[in-house]
């Protein structure tokens, strides 16, 4: 498959990314972290670009269905947040809810709540409603609680193996919201 050379220029981009992150993380090295960070901005960018021109091909090529196509991109998105769900009820079958500090268990209580909120506010766009507020924004609200999650276990006096499933917990939460603003802002852009 000969990819377009945008999307080949995405992947150098990536894999540069990548290593100056590494590079930045093992040498204790801010300034250039900091510049790994500015750059995903032109990487964000590029993408939505490939994405747009790879869409004008698909219609000068045949008259292609955005709808059915974004809704079977979608399916990658429910595939990786099932995979959420089910990692969090493993741990929950493993015990770890018991051995959760009270305050870590309240902060996972309302980590469901707004991952929960958002999914139902995407579920409503692929039924035709507008979203009313920008997921972006409730998005922030669990980083701020994967946060403090992080502070409870760093202070709590939870065991070392309870940290680090509690500290996946807060992980996978997070990623059922990445993975609701994406599907959200693919959904707002079906025609």
């Amino acid at each position: 498959m000969d990819a377009p050379a945008e999307v080949m220029n995405l992947f150098a981009m990536v894999r540069e990314q990548l290593a100056r992150g590494t590079w930045a993380l093992l040498n204790d090295d801010v300034e250039l972290a900091n510049k790994v960070v500015a750059g995903d901005d032109a990487i964000d960018e590029g993408c939505a670009a490939a994405e747009r021109r790879i869409w004008d091909e698909l219609e000068v090529a045949g008259g292609v269905n955005r709808t059915l196509v974004s809704l079977l991109f979608l399916v990658s998105e429910l595939e990786r947040s099932a995979d959420l769900a089910t990692h969090i009820a493993e741990r929950a079958v493993a015990g770890l809810g018991r051995d959760m500090s009270p305050v870590s268990r309240g902060i996972v209580q309302r980590m469901f709540e707004v991952a929960t909120d958002m999914w139902g506010r995407a579920a409503e766009m692929l039924g035709g409603s507008p979203v009313v507020e920008d997921l972006h924004e409730t998005d922030e609200e669990l980083d701020i609680l994967r946060d403090r999650l992080m502070n409870e276990v760093t202070i709590g006096q939870m065991e070392p193996r309870i940290v680090s499933q509690v500290t996946l917990l807060a992980r996978f939460y997070e990623r059922l919201g990445d993975h609701a603003v994406n599907i959200s802002r693919r959904l707002a852009e079906v025609p």
